[in-house]
């Protein structure tokens, strides 16, 4: 009988939880919005911010403009490359693009900010990237530096929206002012509960650009979207986010980033594990290996990392997707024997304070813990809301 009740349990659980999926097919992405953006096209020498997550209907938004004849004269890349090559945090110089011959200036390279010859000849930047709505992930300090430039040298800003898959949230500890990095440089939590399009309208309205400027941005928004929308993104935005699991457990796996356990990278399930060589049992392992998107450094490359494995995590947690998880950032560092070498020196950048490492370190609960991010979690809503186009 309680196995009957389990059963039962799981298909209704599955089914709630994957309708809001199905519904993703419905939406237009602002790049398919083209009544709302093309005619702002006609004519103008673009320059253009994307990836190999910037799809029409699975093929780049760059191959599409290019074959209905508009002038793309640059594309810009984020991290990971235009074509989602290089590995996290890995410097990319630019190129030409093989399958269009246009010149590709990296924005992951010598520099994180476009030049103002950059822009020189250019009438308008579109911006379309497929982002997922977590402060460190560097998408939106691209997005940051392309609206200072481009408020610095007056050319006007189009951002065509997509789906933020973890957008149904707001959750983690709100970042400090003297933590700016990179990895954060606005005081927003670390998962904002904005689409891309939403998070440049505040930056812009909340004067967070250098000088407080404001750049000339004009927003095309989504069809059939709202924040409660759970989609599976058609392409990866990045080459460690596989998958919907991997981009759900990003927000709460990505800590350890900051310390000096695996998160899977170099398995073909990264972002969906955390292990360590002799961490704790070894009920689960895995080997980490270099690979495309995955190169590694000693000492996890080639050793057995035991650890736990995440990947059924959603569907054996009901209602557990909604939120930052700490507990396995907790039980590592509590099964870690030399404490003082569990964090590295980038933890405190990815929290945004140096209070969550601290946190950590005196044994703080999870429930403690959330609950010291509330009264900023609250400040931000009011903020945020100002902003939403959903």
């Amino acid at each position: 009988m309680r196995k009957v009740i389990r059963v039962i349990s799981t298909v209704l659980f599955l089914a709630f939880f994957m309708m809001p999926f199905l519904m993703c097919s419905q939406i237009k992405t602002g790049a398919e919005q083209t009544v709302l953006y093309y005619p702002l096209l006609k004519n103008k020498v673009i320059g253009i911010v994307a990836n190999q997550a910037s799809v029409v209907d699975s093929v780049n938004v760059v191959d599409v403009l290019v074959r209905q004849g508009f002038n793309i004269s640059r594309i810009f890349s984020p991290e990971h490359g235009f074509r989602m090559s290089g590995e996290a945090g890995q410097i990319i110089g630019n190129s030409i693009d093989s399958a269009t011959a246009i010149q590709v200036v990296s924005l992951y390279g010598n520099r994180k900010k476009p030049v103002p010859d950059d822009l020189k000849s250019l009438d308008l930047i579109l911006f379309d990237i497929q982002d997922v709505g977590v402060r460190f992930y560097t998408y939106i300090s691209t997005l940051t530096y392309v609206m200072e430039a481009c408020a610095e040298s007056g050319v006007p800003l189009i951002v065509l929206d997509r789906p933020n898959p973890n957008g149904f949230y707001i959750d983690g500890p709100v970042l400090e002012k003297e933590f700016t990095s990179f990895v954060g440089m606005h005081q927003v939590p670390v998962v904002y509960g904005m689409t891309i399009g939403e998070y440049a309208r505040m930056v812009n309205g909340e004067g967070w650009l250098k000088g407080g400027k404001k750049c000339d941005l004009r927003v095309i928004p989504m069809k059939n979207y709202t924040h409660r929308t759970r989609c599976i993104l058609p392409a990866k935005p990045s080459p460690n986010l596989p998958n919907p699991t991997a981009v759900g457990l990003y927000p709460s796996l990505c800590f350890f980033e900051g310390t000096n356990i695996s998160v899977g990278r170099g398995t073909p399930f990264p972002f969906q594990v955390y292990g360590y060589p002799g961490l704790n049992s070894c009920k689960f392992s895995f080997i980490p290996q270099s690979m495309p998107g995955a190169v590694l450094r000693p000492p996890l490359e080639g050793l057995k990392c035991c650890g736990e494995d995440l990947r059924n995590y959603y569907t054996e947690h009901h209602g557990e997707s909604g939120k930052i998880v700490l507990a396995w950032l907790i039980k590592a560092y509590l099964g870690w024997h030399e404490k003082k070498d569990f964090f590295t020196n980038y933890f405190n950048q990815l929290a945004g304070n140096a209070t969550l490492k601290q946190q950590i370190i005196d044994r703080k609960s999870e429930k403690e813990i959330r609950q010291s991010w509330k009264p900023g979690i609250e400040k931000f809503k009011k903020i945020r809301s100002k902003y939403l186009l959903y």
